[in-house]
C-alpha cells in the first residue's frame, strides 16, 4: 500500500506539473512509464489524474468561467477553439493511430522542435489581449494548433501559447488562453478513457481519490506560480529545459 501511494505522489506531480506548462505531460508519462514499471498505473489512475487536472483549473478559473455566462462571445470562441481538437482527437483514438506516436524517438524530436519554436514564438511583441483582441480568426489558429498536441512531446499548453505568442498575446492572457482551453481537452480525454473501462468492473478505493486530490494541489499550484512567474520572465527555461531533455533522450536511444 504505501509503494501504491508513492507512486501515486509520483504520477500526480508528473500530471500536475508538467499538464499547464509547456513540457508535454503525455511526453513524461510515457517516459515513466518506460523506466519504471509502476503497478499503480490503469486507466482508471490516468482518468482519475486528468479529472484532477480538470477540477483544479475549473476551481481557479472559477469567477472567469461564472464571468462567461456574461460574455458569451468569449464562450462561443473557446468552444470553436476546441472543436477542432476534439474531432481529431476523437478520430485517432478511435482508430488507435494515436498510439503510433507514443515512443520515445517522436518524443525526443517533437520536445526539440516545438521548444525552438516556442522560443521564437515568444520572442513577438506584446500587442495584444483577451478582451479586445481575441476574435474567431485567432481563436481558430491557436485551435488548429492545438492539434498538434496529440502528438507526445509537442505539449498542448506549449503549442497554443506558442500560437498565442505568435499572434502577440501578452504571455499571462496567452496562458489564459491556453489553460480555458484545457477545460474542453481535459474532458474530452476523460470522457474517451472513461468509454473504455465502461463495461469493465471498476474498483473505486482509497487510492483512486487520493490520485484526483493529490493532482488537483499539483495542478493548482502549478496554474498559479505559473502565471505569477510569466509576469515577469521569458518562457526560456521551458525552452532549455525541452532541449536538455531531448538531448538526454537523444543520447539515450542512439548514442
Amino acid at each position: 500500500m504505501f509503494q501504491d501511494f508513492i507512486e501515486i505522489l509520483i504520477l500526480s506531480a508528473i500530471q500536475g506539473i508538467s499538464e499547464f506548462l509547456p513540457i508535454s505531460s503525455s511526453a513524461h508519462l510515457i517516459l515513466i512509464s518506460n523506466f519504471y514499471d509502476f503497478r499503480s498505473s490503469s486507466l482508471l489512475i490516468d482518468i482519475s489524474l486528468h479529472l484532477g487536472s480538470l477540477f483544479a483549473i475549473i476551481f481557479y478559473f472559477k469567477n472567469e468561467l461564472f464571468d462567461l455566462k456574461n460574455n458569451q462571445k468569449i464562450l462561443i470562441l473557446l468552444i470553436i477553439g476546441s472543436i477542432p481538437l476534439i474531432i481529431f482527437g476523437y478520430l485517432l483514438y478511435t482508430t488507435d493511430l494515436i498510439y503510433l506516436f507514443r515512443n520515445p524517438k517522436i518524443i525526443a524530436f517533437t520536445t526539440l522542435f516545438f521548444g525552438i519554436i516556442l522560443y521564437f514564438a515568444d520572442q513577438r511583441k506584446i500587442e495584444k489581449n483577451i478582451s479586445a483582441n481575441l476574435n474567431f480568426r485567432s481563436i481558430l489558429f491557436i485551435g488548429l494548433f492545438q492539434i498538434l498536441a496529440l502528438i507526445p512531446g509537442v505539449s498542448r499548453a506549449g503549442i497554443t501559447i506558442t500560437a498565442a505568442r505568435f499572434l502577440k498575446f501578452n504571455r499571462v492572457d496567452a496562458s489564459k488562453i491556453s489553460f480555458l482551453l484545457s477545460i474542453p481537452a481535459l474532458t474530452g480525454a476523460s470522457f474517451l478513457e472513461l468509454k473504455d473501462i465502461i463495461n469493465h468492473s471498476i474498483e473505486i478505493n482509497l487510492i483512486i481519490f487520493v490520485a484526483i486530490i493529490l493532482s488537483f494541489l499539483f495542478s493548482f499550484i502549478t496554474v498559479k506560480f505559473f502565471l505569477k512567474y510569466i509576469e515577469k520572465f521569458s518562457l526560456n527555461i521551458f525552452v532549455i529545459y525541452r532541449i536538455i531533455v531531448s538531448l538526454i533522450l537523444f543520447k539515450l536511444i542512439y548514442f
